[in-house]
């Protein structure tokens, strides 16, 4: 049904929590679901991106070569690129478009954008007006107790950033951030000048995100990356997508559901909002895909409460179980499991004892409906578990994924043909930042090599992860901030925490190509330093470049750009990393600038000292690059016994008092990460507006709301009230008692100290609020 009205967009407040008043616009929109993702629609929206930004003839030009052989990767996610079979017309899908023409525009931002604008006047816009500034094309300084930015000459702001560093008391008063957008090479670059200056105060957006999946595979498979490859797809007898949203958050992933469909196979969709893209895909390059139903995908789904998997998992496994108990060797792999595993003794005997009613009560899934997604995994033995934040931003994400593993475990279903894990990775070099070095945890091996290549003894002491590093610069323990990439404070929990702690820092950095709310909340004095982007030629003193990353299933690819860079005053990220290098390290004896110059020689560093990596600069000169070492993919499991391992987990409590909601936050259509390319969710049928929460008509009733009822969300942890000011209630399908804010809006409810437990990410998919009408 539509619902359309002229109305005042809710107050809404900026980072450092000044009111932004009312303002008039044309009204928040909503309709049914479209029943199918991608198709002419998504065809639709391409086309209006890329000619709102660079035009069609320049856009589609570009679009080309988007993850071509001697093209460029997509700056979006880390899907993987077919084998083989690749299109030559369209290796991309809608989002992906969208970051390209963001990055494609041809709208600039320079000293004069900066001597019209404040900061105190660019932080009262959005989010997405910020974004659609334009490219940054100079380097910026705001000096202390200034409101403007003005240029600074690259030479100026590297030796400001050299003084600043020298200046601390210790390096680990420095914290050096990472996005996962930043190249392999620039990488490498980065981590090496970090460790070279004397800390390990490497934080990432991993930190935020699959952190989680990297301990708890690392755990129990000794290996912190998924086994499965993008052909494994074709082959699987039945494909488990839990806590994720493929059709927006990665939806060339829709084209490789659809082939497994093809091929026979089975898709068990577990999240609690019924999402679009696992209901039916319309393959944009078919014409049955412009004009007809599509392909269904999902064969059931289970609509789990927030932070009820691991009750579903239990209960599905108890049910699998008590038929083993019944029909011994006809449901379980015993073989597999009495060879290759430990733990499955303990794991059994606790299995044993679960109760189905409580799995039933705390997954809000039906007894049936979990009997029936156990048959269907009883029947399969080749199995693909793909996840993404929906398990990973809880305080209990690690054993979340563990009972995935244990599922595959007992089916024998890791390291064959049509088998195993498969995070699914957000930005897209996230996975090749970490095999570069990116972690605030040293690595004894790695740090080995490169005390051996480099000649210099790189420090031991564990660094600052994300949350650990906001919480340092809050209490004055960190005064410098560099960020390669990203949107820190928007990507971060506790938004006005984290204001506060960049606040707090003698100076902040921020290397990027688009303007974002982290330029507008600064330490003491603040730089902006404007870099290429991926579509952009990178000519060095060395000649043209190309840049290497990892996608989510470990292949290793070249990426060049062609496109005539935006400004002639932009850098690549490896020349910006090797001259902060160059100025701050002056007795080094690595020869920065030289590796800047040619990325050939920092491949060849790369090779010497991070395993995988033989003949670096031939093997990634080949059509489609290469893959990197995986031992779960052939069942060798790196553990401390060579075993894969069994774990055992309590099903999460939660205690809900009356008027109390479990909220997470999630993604629109129009958005990737923190860039908001639009105000629509197409695929919710919600328009015009993303202060909005998602909310069970029952509950809406029971309390009183009705829709877009203007609320403030409030939660309350460790003694402490954070309120989100002005959303609208949306009545949609959502489990009872659970509530879904868009992220970053809501980012100012997630405390900084609700994070999982070993991995440390934030909680940003389980906090309890309540709702308070204005």
């Amino acid at each position: 049904m539509s619902q359309e009205d002229p109305v005042k967009s809710p107050q809404t407040h900026d980072p450092v929590g000044n009111a932004i008043p009312p303002v008039e616009h044309t009204g928040i929109h909503t309709t049914e679901p479209p029943t199918a993702a991608a198709g002419l629609s998504a065809v639709l929206s391409t086309l209006k991106h890329i000619r709102s930004e660079m035009g069609l003839f320049k856009g589609l030009a570009l679009l080309n070569r988007v993850n071509q052989h001697q093209g460029f990767d997509c700056p979006g996610c880390a899907w993987p690129d077919p084998d083989t079979g690749r299109s030559s017309i369209a290796e991309y899908c809608e989002n992906g478009a969208k970051a390209i023409a963001e990055e494609g525009t041809e709208r600039l931002i320079g000293a004069g954008f900066f001597q019209q604008y404040s900061i105190r006047e660019l932080a009262r816009w959005s989010d997405h007006e910020l974004g659609k500034s334009g490219r940054l094309s100079e380097p910026m300084i705001l000096r202390e107790g200034e409101e403007h930015y003005q240029p600074v000459s690259w030479e100026d702001a590297f030796a400001l950033i050299a003084r600043q560093l020298q200046a601390l008391d210790s390096p680990d008063e420095a914290i050096f951030y990472t996005s996962g957008r930043t190249s392999n090479e620039a990488a490498f670059l980065y981590q090496l000048f970090v460790r070279q200056y004397g800390t390990n105060n490497l934080p990432d957006c991993s930190n935020m995100c699959h952190e989680s999946s990297g301990k708890a595979l690392t755990e129990t498979l000794g290996i912190g990356k998924g086994s499965v490859t993008l052909h494994d797809f074709e082959l699987a007898d039945l494909i488990i997508v839990i806590g994720q949203n493929p059709g927006t958050n990665h939806p060339r992933m829709l084209t490789a559901l659809q082939k497994a469909k093809k091929n026979g196979g089975k898709i068990i969709s577990i999240n609690p909002l019924p999402e679009v893209g696992l209901r039916s895909f319309k393959h944009p390059q078919q014409l049955s895909g412009l004009f007809g139903s599509g392909t269904a995908l999902a064969d059931m789904h289970l609509p789990v409460r927030i932070n009820g998997d691991v009750a579903v998992l239990k209960g599905i496994m108890k049910i699998m179980l008590d038929k083993e108990d019944e029909q011994p060797g006809m449901v379980f792999d015993h073989a597999f499991i009495e060879q290759k595993t430990t733990g499955y003794r303990a794991f059994a005997d606790d299995l044993r004892k679960v109760n189905l009613l409580r799995c039933e009560e705390s997954g809000g899934i039906s007894l049936d409906k979990l009997r029936e997604a156990a048959d269907m995994i009883m029947a399969s033995k080749k199995i693909i578990c793909c996840w993404a934040m929906g398990l990973t931003q809880h305080k209990n994400a690690v054993g979340n994924i563990q009972e995935l593993v244990n599922l595959l475990l007992l089916k024998g279903s890791i390291g064959i043909p049509g088998g195993g894990t498969c995070p699914v990775r957000g930005h897209s070099n996230v996975q090749g930042d970490r095999t570069m070095g990116i972690w605030e945890i040293p690595q004894p091996e790695f740090m080995e090599r490169l005390e051996k290549e480099f000649d210099f003894q790189p420090p031991l002491k564990n660094g600052y992860n994300t949350v650990a590093a906001i919480q340092a610069m809050h209490r004055g323990a960190a005064k410098v901030f560099i960020g390669l990439g990203g949107n820190f404070l928007s990507a971060t929990p506790d938004t006005l925490y984290t204001a506060k702690a960049l606040g707090n820092c003698l100076l902040t950095v921020q290397v990027s190509t688009k303007l974002n709310r982290s330029h507008l909340v600064t330490g003491q004095t603040a730089l902006i330093l404007p870099c290429l982007g991926r579509s952009e030629t990178d000519r060095q003193a060395g000649g043209a470049q190309f840049v290497s990353v990892e996608n989510s299933m470990g292949v290793v690819h070249r990426s060049e750009g062609h496109q005539q860079p935006a400004s002639s005053q932009l850098m690549s990220e490896p020349a910006i990393v090797a001259h902060m290098a160059q100025h701050s390290l002056p007795h080094s004896s690595t020869n920065w600038l030289e590796m800047a110059g040619n990325y050939d020689l920092i491949r060849d560093r790369i090779q010497a000292t991070i395993p995988g990596f033989e003949d670096y600069n031939k093997r990634i000169r080949k059509e489609g690059g290469f893959y990197l070492p995986n031992s779960a993919r052939i069942q060798q499991f790196n553990t401390t016994d060579g075993l894969a391992k069994f774990t055992i987990h309590p099903i999460p409590v939660h205690q809900l008092k009356t008027g109390e909601f479990m909220m997470m936050t999630i993604r629109s259509h129009d958005q990737f990460n923190t860039t908001i390319y639009g105000l629509d969710d197409r695929y919710r049928g919600i328009y015009r507006e993303r202060r909005v929460v998602l909310m069970n008509e029952e509950d809406m009733e029971k309390e009183g709301l009705k829709p877009r009822d203007a609320v403030d969300i409030r939660s309350d942890y460790d003694g402490e009230t954070r309120i989100a000011k002005g959303f609208l209630v949306v009545p949609y399908v959502i489990p009872r008692h659970c509530v879904a804010t868009y992220f970053p809006e809501a980012n100012v409810l997630v405390p900084i100290g609700l994070v999982a437990d070993k991995s440390h990410t934030p909680a940003s998919k389980s906090i309890v609020v309540t709702l308070h009408k204005g």
